[in-house]
């Protein structure tokens, strides 16, 4: 056989062995490529978790004190929680945090100056972090694996959250005692500039009053059974609300039944001891339907039935309401930190 068919029948075979190299460089790139995105994905999640964590312990701060939100010390909270939370084993250290207004029903979009004149349904308060993995910023960006075979050496990782708190304007089945009081009532006992109860100066503590039908008691004086959404005014029926709370939603603008009558029977079913959320309208003084205007934490005390008849107890603050919707005013229940973006 001739050289030069030897040269011709050898080709074919050095061809293969390129085309395999070529195929075997471009499968490592391929998979060096899925182990280097499953990694940035896990110091993704790492860095998205610790916005959320800062976030969310920033917005506790907004109504710790006072009715108004606590801007600064909201920032501040966050910006030291980020500090509590690591991005593959590396300590982060900083963050930006900034805080505003936030639209619930989303008329405006993204969060709005802390100076503007809020909406009492909507605007609800919002402290956003930022957290990033870049060259000088928590441990620099993440260094990939495999990628460096294509020439990429790092990747930089972003994550951002924002979180608000509210007060109670809805809550769920299964919220509410079903007792109604009347706003004046607060303005009896409660504190708005503080957001807090009015305290008795002879005992230093939250004053006690009676809940009982305003005709044992002075209108701003009382608390009223309510049937929530049905008129029903029956023990049994009643009994059943005592114990699994409203059976439907109940919001703010809401009718609910006022059934006045003391039913002696139920104060043995009142839970003594414990705090419970109560719905508040205008009027308890007759049948009739009446609108929701806020919803109140109570700390109850007594029951007492027989002669006496009524509910003994006072108002309390920061009562966290998971099962609530915020946008409402405040009468001493909020609801939880909730993540927004």
């Amino acid at each position: 056989m001739s050289s030069e068919r030897r040269r011709l029948r050898r080709q074919p075979r050095g061809q293969a062995l390129v085309t395999m190299a070529l195929a075997l460089l471009a499968l490592l790139g391929f998979a060096g490529l899925a182990i280097d995105v499953g990694f940035l994905m896990m110091a993704r999640n790492e860095l998205q978790n610790a916005a959320d964590a800062a976030a969310l312990a920033g917005a506790q701060k907004f109504y710790e004190a006072t009715p108004t939100p606590d801007w600064s010390g909201a920032e501040a909270l966050a910006t030291t929680a980020i500090g509590y939370n690591k991005s593959l084993k590396t300590t982060l250290v900083d963050g930006s945090v900034s805080s505003g207004y936030w639209n619930l029903n989303g008329t405006s979009a993204g969060m709005q100056s802390k100076t503007k004149s809020p909406l009492l349904v909507s605007d609800v308060p919002s402290v956003r972090v930022q957290i990033t993995r870049r060259t000088g910023s928590n441990g620099g960006p993440v260094a990939l694996f495999l990628a460096p075979v294509l020439g990429v050496q790092s990747a930089g990782l972003q994550a951002t959250a924002t979180a608000v708190s509210s007060f109670p304007s809805k809550v769920a089945p299964g919220a509410l005692l079903p007792v109604a009081t009347t706003r004046c009532l607060y303005d009896n006992y409660w504190n708005s500039a503080t957001n807090s109860p009015k305290l008795d100066p002879a005992t230093g503590e939250p004053y006690e009053f009676l809940l009982t039908s305003s005709y044992h008691t002075g209108p701003c004086e009382g608390g009223q059974w309510t049937s929530f959404l049905l008129d029903r005014n029956d023990v049994p029926t009643i009994r059943g609300l005592i114990e699994f709370g409203n059976p439907d939603p109940i919001g703010i603008g809401d009718q609910i039944w006022i059934e006045p009558g003391t039913k002696t029977a139920l104060y043995a079913d009142v839970p003594v001891g414990q705090d419970v959320l109560l719905p508040i309208v205008m009027d308890i003084n007759t049948h009739a339907r009446n609108a929701v205007v806020g919803f109140g934490p109570f700390h109850i005390t007594a029951s007492v039935g027989g002669s006496g008849k009524y509910i003994q107890g006072h108002f309390i603050k920061n009562y966290k309401e998971p099962l609530a919707t915020g946008g409402g005013p405040s009468y001493g229940a909020i609801v939880p930190p909730q993540l927004v973006e």
